[in-house]
This record gives structure tokens, sequence and C-alpha cells, in this order.
């Protein structure tokens, strides 16, 4: 087993409030300088990116995870991570029908841009990215353990779109291993303020929308491969392995 440096939470320029700079050859060139082994593309509830980022990434020697970033009925950002890619498509055909229908505007929300590894575009996602699914939060987690994916809840020391900021708690019933914090969460003021945080494992990540902020928060796990799986294994500490923040 090795330690491996990641960065769970990125955005791309599929992401209405990302960057027009987040392409494969930017984000890949930024991880390197920071050292960064391991990533996940997460735009918002869309993964049509994901497989650029994979193959740029995979011929420069770095691990690119497929993810996404779900709105839910509530208004709840948790962050859905795929090994299989079949299935994560499957579960991201199956989000997109419940999005509510309404296009985006590019002039206020920021355009949606679909992208092959070389920065050409192929097209435009129509339909407005940043609205919430209907499913609800049980129903959201319920499918990404069905299509095999591992979630945590993102940014929870957020003020806006976190379980904490939208319900008040996070609900028992989920069986959350981890839970996700930003680049600058204070753990110490975290436990503070929700002192049962202390049974969850922890992933910081950037959530970058701009390249300056990639690496800024991240994780290192010590596991065997850099997949979902070892990942998921280190956060609940199996055979030896572990994970750092």
């Amino acid at each position: 087993m090795k330690w491996f440096k990641a960065d769970l939470h990125i955005h791309s320029v599929l992401s209405p409030c990302g960057d027009l700079e987040m392409s494969p050859k930017n984000v890949v060139h930024s991880l390197k300088q920071q050292g960064i082994e391991i990533f996940a593309i997460t735009d918002h509830n869309r993964m049509k990116n994901c497989l650029a980022f994979y193959n740029h990434a995979l011929k420069n020697g770095l691990t690119c995870l497929f993810g996404i970033e779900v709105q839910t009925q509530e208004d709840v950002h948790l962050v859905a991570l795929f090994d299989n890619h079949q299935n994560a498509f499957y579960f991201e055909d199956e989000l997109y029908n419940s999005l509510m229908p309404i296009d985006n505007d590019p002039d206020y929300f920021g355009d949606q841009v679909i992208i092959d590894e070389n920065e050409n575009i192929l097209g435009m996602e129509p339909r407005a990215l940043i609205n919430s699914s209907l499913w609800t939060l049980d129903e959201v987690v319920d499918k990404i353990r069905e299509y095999g994916g591992f979630c945590f809840p993102a940014h929870e020391d957020a003020l806006n779109y976190s379980i904490t900021a939208q319900l008040g708690f996070i609900p028992e019933n989920l069986n959350f291993v981890a839970i996700g914090i930003t680049a600058k969460c204070n753990l110490e003021n975290l436990f503070t303020k929700f002192p049962y945080f202390n049974k969850y494992a922890f992933i910081r990540s950037s959530d970058a929308h701009y390249l300056k902020d990639i690496g800024s928060g991240f994780t290192e796990f010590y596991i065997e491969s850099p997949t979902v799986a070892e990942i998921a294994m280190a956060l609940s500490g199996v055979d030896g392995r572990k994970y750092c923040i």
C-alpha cells in the first residue's frame, strides 16, 4: 500500500458556475503542479465531461474518478463517486430524467460546455444543471448505492446546500461513512457546533471552480490502488488502510 494525495471535488467547464479554463489539459496540469495523484470531476447533476478528463489524466499518470455533485429535492448537495463507468452513466441517465425541466440561461448562470480531452467543444448542455432533482435525499442515496457508487455529503461546514444547512442535522438512517468539508474548514470549530460529527471520517476537497483553487483542499489515502472502493475502505480503516486530512 502507499499514500495517494487526492482532491475528490472538482468542477469542469460543464458546471455553469465553473470557469471556462477548467478543461482537461489545464486541470491536469494544475493537479500535477500540486502533487495530486487522484481527482474526481464532480459537475452539477451531469457527468458528460468525465470521460474526457479520465482519458487525459490516464495519459499523464493521474487517476480521474467518475463523479457527480447531485442537488436533491431539499437543495442538499451530495458527491457520488463510481468505479464502474457504465453504472455511473446509468445513474446519470436516471438522475437527468429527475431534474426539473428548466432550460439553462447562459447569460445568467453561465455556459454548460461539453468537451473532449483535446478541448474541442462537442456541444452545450441545454437543461439548467444548477437546479434540483425531484428525488429526495433518501432516494438519491439509495440510487447511488444501487448503482454501486459511494457518496458523501458535500461541504458540511458551508452555510448553503449542505445537509446541516438545509435540514439542521444528518439523518442517521443514511449511514454515511464520511462527510465532505471545504478547504478552509476548521475542524475544532465544526466539532464545537456539531459534536456528533466526530463519528464521521472527513474528506477535505477544493470544490474548485477555478484553476487557482485546485489543490487548496485535499485528502491523503493510504491504499492499495487509486479506486473508489479502496478510498471507501480507507475512510472506514479497513485492513490497515487509512486517511489523513
